[in-house]
């Protein structure tokens, strides 16, 4: 089953070089930018929310002075920094697209604007959404969660670094297995599952809106993963 929109979650260590420098890597960002516009050729539409951790994350960076609502609004500004690179590797590589911010920044993007957005998904554009909610302790994996169901996403696509949901930490065990589905319910009940944080959870369990979490760092993945193949682990 192929879906028709999707929202594809990124964290912003994955477009960090891989020596763990942070910042952007732009040959790996390049790399990116033709992978999802394979998904766009194929007919979908594609909603991407970014994180900021390449630069700054919020909840640990408060402390020493700084409030954590403070250290909140860095990191939002953090994830603007991603979506500008994101914006311009697309357009780059022949994929229009638009960057739409939670924060008022108007010299650089635009303000998210649901209809707005819906728009530039119809004309076969790719809608970057930064600046997670534009409020302090909410992350932005709970940003993807609100952004998939406030714009009609047919499914949630969890970028990571490994590929799916193993029954424990496989970094850590030789022995864990990878799970092909999980429900909802142990995914939020499960500390040792940690897809993404328990409130973005919680909001897709209560609207039934599915979660893939899946390798990003392979050709085709994104695609796959986009197309409703096998890949990555299930959530629903």
């Amino acid at each position: 089953m192929t879906y028709k929109r999707v929202l594809l979650k990124l964290s912003g260590e994955q477009l960090a070089g891989s020596d763990g420098s942070g910042g952007i890597n732009p040959e790996f960002v390049g790399w990116l930018a033709k992978e999802i516009k394979k998904v766009t050729a194929a007919g979908i539409q594609v909603v991407i929310v970014v994180g900021g951790g390449n630069f700054l994350r919020g909840a640990t960076f408060a402390g020493h002075g700084i409030d954590r609502a403070t250290a909140d609004y860095m990191g939002m500004l953090a994830t603007v920094m991603n979506g500008l690179a994101l914006k311009d590797m697309l357009e780059h590589s022949g994929q229009p697209t638009r960057l739409q911010t939670n924060v008022h920044m108007n010299q650089v993007a635009e303000q998210f604007i649901r209809l707005r957005a819906i728009r530039h998904l119809e004309k076969g554009r790719v809608v970057v959404v930064a600046g997670g909610l534009g409020k302090p302790y909410l992350t932005t994996d709970t940003a993807s969660a609100s952004v998939a169901l406030e714009l009609g996403c047919d499914v949630i696509l969890k970028a990571t670094k490994v590929d799916g949901i193993y029954d424990k930490d496989p970094n850590k065990f030789p022995d864990a297995v990878k799970l092909n589905a999980v429900s909802f319910q142990e995914s939020v009940e499960n500390d040792s599952i940690m897809v993404m944080d328990k409130a973005a959870l919680g909001l897709a369990m209560e609207q039934n809106m599915p979660v893939i979490v899946f390798r990003l760092g392979e050709d085709d993945n994104i695609l796959k993963a986009a197309q409703g193949e096998a890949i990555g682990t299930k959530v629903s």
